[in-house]
C-alpha cells in the first residue's frame, strides 16, 4: 500500500492510500492544508486537532454549499429537458400530420368560355374593319 508524505497546517504526515489513489490524496491534503494555513494565519497557534477540524468543518461547509448549487443545477437541466422534449414532440407531430390548406380554383362554366370567345371574334373583326377603313 503506497505512502503519500503530506503536509496540513505546516505539519507533516505520513497517510496510506490505495494504488492509484496518490494523486487524489494529494489533492485532498493541498485542499485541507490552505483551509489549516488561513486558520492558523488568523488565529495563531493552535491544537492539530482542533486546527484540523476547523479546516474539516469549513470544507465541507463549501463542500455542502457546492452540492446544493449542483442539486439546483440539476434541476434547471431536467426542467429544460423536459420543455425540449416537449417541443421535439410537437415539431415531430407538426412533420407528421402537415397543415391542411384549402386551394379554391376557380371554374369558369363552359357556356362563359364560348361567349367570351364569339365577343373576342366580334372585337377582332370590328378592329379589323376600323384597319380597313383607314379611321
Amino acid at each position: 500500500m503506497p505512502q503519500v508524505e503530506i503536509t496540513i497546517g505546516g505539519r507533516g504526515f505520513t497517510v496510506a492510500c490505495q494504488p492509484g489513489e496518490e494523486p487524489y490524496l494529494e489533492s485532498a491534503a493541498k485542499l485541507l492544508d490552505e483551509e489549516a494555513t488561513g486558520l492558523a494565519n488568523q488565529a495563531g497557534r493552535m491544537p492539530e486537532s482542533k486546527m484540523l477540524l476547523m479546516a474539516g468543518l469549513m470544507l465541507a461547509d463549501r463542500t455542502a454549499g457546492l452540492e446544493d448549487k449542483l442539486s439546483q443545477a440539476e434541476t434547471y437541466v431536467r426542467q429544460v429537458e423536459r420543455r425540449l422534449s416537449q417541443t421535439e414532440a410537437a415539431l415531430a407531430k407538426a412533420r407528421a400530420e402537415p397543415e391542411k390548406v384549402r386551394v379554391e380554383v376557380p371554374v369558369i362554366p363552359h357556356g362563359l368560355v364560348e361567349m367570351l370567345a364569339e365577343m373576342t371574334a366580334r372585337a377582332e373583326a370590328l378592329a379589323e374593319r376600323v384597319e380597313k377603313a383607314g379611321v
